[in-house]
């Protein structure tokens, strides 16, 4: 049990409240926090009895602030949460607060195995089975009907076809440019048809047919810009060879 200790913040000039500190002795019947000096020379002497020098041959020199970033790494690799490691270091972000944390590739690895391993034990251990031969045809079989007459279907596995095959009004169809004109010749056929329901007075078939209408000239347009974007050329800014080869023979001069 460490004691609670008062001591005096010499940058904010103020007392703090009695705190479990981990840097503090005892004087007579009373507990004492060190003084931010006196941890400082405390380091000094240490590292003056062991006699430890850098690459320059100096010798090695450190403050309390120093050991921040052990204390963070090792405490996180330890499971202290970061949010917690904020609290303890007094930091108003937590962004300064994994600043400190050290991250070895090891780690990543070992992290991100451990996570894998705890999301599988989560979830139900038939996610996890080898599929049966049925299983594995049937889905290799959806990727085999998305295709239709005119372009791909990109509805998820297992899902069904919310616009009962209908594709001409489904947002998930993917047009395919080379059947622009089945498209074309779909749309001049709705035209057709409504044109046709109004003059028999089918009203119960205009509306159904104008939505595949506005489906179908929505998908043309989409074809049609994408196919206008990849003809777009884009201007660099670079020189033709004639203008090169003028430049050049500009520079040398006339030719003797």
């Amino acid at each position: 049990m460490v004691p609670l200790v008062a001591a005096y913040d010499v940058r904010e000039k103020v007392w703090n409240p009695p705190m479990p500190l981990l840097f503090q002795r005892g004087i007579g019947s009373e507990h004492r926090a060190f003084t931010p000096t006196a941890i400082r020379k405390l380091l000094i002497n240490a590292l003056a009895a062991t006699g430890l020098t850098n690459a320059e041959s100096e010798a090695l020199s450190f403050s309390p602030h120093d050991f921040r970033r052990i204390f963070v790494t090792d405490a996180i690799m330890n499971g202290l949460p970061p949010h917690i490691a904020q609290v303890i270091c007094g930091h108003k972000s937590i962004d300064t607060t994994i600043g400190y944390k050290a991250v070895y590739p090891a780690e990543t690895i070992e992290a991100h195995r451990a996570f894998t391993a705890r999301r599988r034990a989560s979830r139900p251990g038939e996610e996890y089975r080898i599929p049966t031969e049925e299983e594995w045809d049937a889905f290799l079989a959806h990727f085999e009907k998305r295709k239709v007459s005119i372009g791909t279907c990109a509805r998820a596995f297992g899902s069904p076809c919310i616009h009962e095959h209908a594709c001409v009004r489904c947002s998930l169809l993917r047009p395919d440019p080379a059947q622009r004109a089945r498209l074309a010749e779909i749309r001049d056929n709705l035209i057709a048809r409504i044109t046709e329901a109004e003059q028999e007075g089918w009203l119960g078939e205009i509306e159904g047919l104008q939505v595949s209408l506005a489906s179908a000239e929505e998908k043309l347009a989409q074809l049609d810009a994408e196919q206008a974007r990849q003809r777009q050329v884009i201007d660099l800014g670079m020189s033709r060879f004639s203008q090169i080869a003028t430049r050049i023979s500009t520079a040398r001069g006339p030719s003797s």
